[in-house]
């Protein structure tokens, strides 16, 4: 690989590491204490697409059931 090759390649991880930080902190703030950070960014990307679509569920009964969400 050249090195342009090579500086796309590490911008490509930046990038994914900046998505995997931003994903980390929406779920540890929308999970209100019941999940931290650190334990955030040791999840799977498995894990981390369960935890999204049970927020996602979740905000969706919320609107549903018109309860307060904040």
């Amino acid at each position: 690989m050249d090195s342009e090759g090579v500086a796309k390649y590490v911008d490509g991880m930046d990038e994914e590491i900046s998505g995997i930080r931003s994903e980390a902190l929406r779920m540890v703030w929308y999970m209100r204490g019941g999940l931290s950070y650190e334990t955030a960014l040791q999840l799977s990307v498995a894990e981390r697409k369960i935890i999204g679509q049970l927020i996602q569920d979740n905000m969706e009964t919320t609107k549903k059931s018109g309860l307060p969400f904040f």
